[in-house]
């Protein structure tokens, strides 16, 4: 049995609501298939008041070993590094996540604030909040660089506004199984098995995207949404056309662009008033591009590909 603890910072609840949607395996399924004991959640705990700091101190002491910690939300240091304005259980909620996380056998943050610092820490970040060992792209998270948990692996950072709950519940099932030597973590410490692709792999607007055939409003059933509408999709690490939300869709195949919001740089609050699904652009070549493509190239092929465009490209497609 893996004793998991989960608490949450400045937060919206969003990863938590995520999780207790997920499916494959599903929240009920960590307890009964996997024997996953979940100490305390914020949603799932009954326990209160003074029950509740003794399963908090038991954790920290070692009395109850700690399996897993997941945290969600960032860690609020305000005002002046305090933390006082996130208190929880009697004390700034930044110690208890310190000394649980150096307690703790696997840490795992969850979404974007808990990995990235995500909104909450958009400058001016008046919250002072950090995510647990980045904030954005740099080494600048709560637990600082080159910490580690007592498993000798760092942070695993589960990223996403909010993350896909199947996500989160496959890395607690392996880490809970004994299968942690299974997860390879790219440079942001994301597994890679999740964070290796791109949304774009199996979006099943490819083809547009291919011949260049533009979406130029929501909801349309043809076209790519990166050329005119700000898509992410083809420079968003993320599996959520392999892996779809609610198992049968994503955001790209009902024609929503991808707003990249498991990169750090989310909610990209650098772009322009009304700039947020339009696509940016310098002499008609897309700012952002494509990872891996170089402008000149770019120009090559898609004046290529729209001048090769067949009739079909035109037709609305069948998405769900």
């Amino acid at each position: 049995m893996a004793n998991l603890l989960w608490l949450q910072g400045g937060a919206c609840s969003g990863n938590t609501m995520s999780f207790l949607n997920a499916e494959e395996p599903s929240a009920c399924d960590l307890v009964t298939d996997f024997g996953i004991n979940i100490l305390w959640h914020p949603s799932l705990g009954v326990e209160l008041g003074d029950n509740m700091k003794k399963i908090l101190r038991d954790c920290v002491s070692g009395a109850t070993p700690l399996d897993i910690f997941v945290f969600e939300g960032t860690v609020v240091n305000a005002p002046n590094g305090t933390g006082e304005w996130n208190r929880f259980a009697g004390r700034p909620m930044k110690e208890w996540v310190r000394e649980l996380s150096k307690a703790a056998q696997f840490v795992v943050a969850i979404g974007d604030c808990a990995t990235w610092g995500g909104i909450p820490a958009t400058a001016p970040n008046p919250s002072e909040s950090q995510g647990l060992q980045f904030l954005k792209r740099d080494y600048g998270g709560f637990l600082g660089k080159g910490w580690k948990a007592k498993s000798g692996l760092p942070v695993i950072n589960i990223p996403g506004c909010p993350a896909h709950p199947d996500w989160i519940t496959q890395i607690v099932v392996a880490v809970a199984t004994g299968r942690a030597g299974d997860i390879a973590l790219d440079d942001l410490q994301r597994p890679k098995t999740f964070f290796s692709s791109f949304t774009q792999t199996g979006c099943t607007r490819n083809m547009h995207f291919a011949y260049k055939v533009s979406a130029t409003e929501f909801g349309q059933r043809k076209g790519c949404l990166f050329y005119d509408l700000g898509c992410r999709g083809p420079m968003t690490h993320s599996p959520c056309n392999r892996i779809l939300w609610n198992r049968q869709s994503s955001k790209t195949r009902s024609g929503m662009p991808c707003l990249g919001c498991t990169e750090p740089e989310f909610p990209f609050f650098d772009l322009a008033p009304g700039t947020v699904f339009k696509t940016q652009t310098v002499m008609g070549v897309p700012k952002d591009m494509p990872l891996g493509v170089d402008k000149k190239g770019y120009m090559a092929l898609t004046s290529a590909a729209k001048n090769a465009a067949p009739a079909w490209a035109e037709q609305d497609i069948f998405v769900v």
